[in-house]
């Protein structure tokens, strides 16, 4: 079965795949410092907990923690089969 199709429904594109990578590796640096914050947040968020901005960079923190994988289903998503 091939992995590439010409129908508009195909999910599977190596080639935006391949093309994505840097900016997935990219987004995986910025994963990193989003672990460290998140990491952070938390302790902040257990000796604090009434604290409103901690929780929200918390929240940016895990945004920032799922970067590679919509990174690379957003890039993947605009090159064609």
């Amino acid at each position: 079965m091939c992995c590439c199709c010409c129908d508009d429904d195909c999910e599977c594109r190596p080639l935006g795949f391949l093309l994505g990578l840097p900016f997935a590796f990219l987004s995986l640096l910025i994963s990193m410092v989003g672990i460290i914050v998140w990491i952070v947040g938390l302790v902040l968020t257990c000796i604090c907990p009434c604290c409103l901005c901690v929780t929200i960079i918390v929240e940016f923190a895990l945004c920032l923690i799922k970067a590679p994988v919509l990174v690379m289903k957003w890039f993947t998503s605009k090159i064609p089969c």
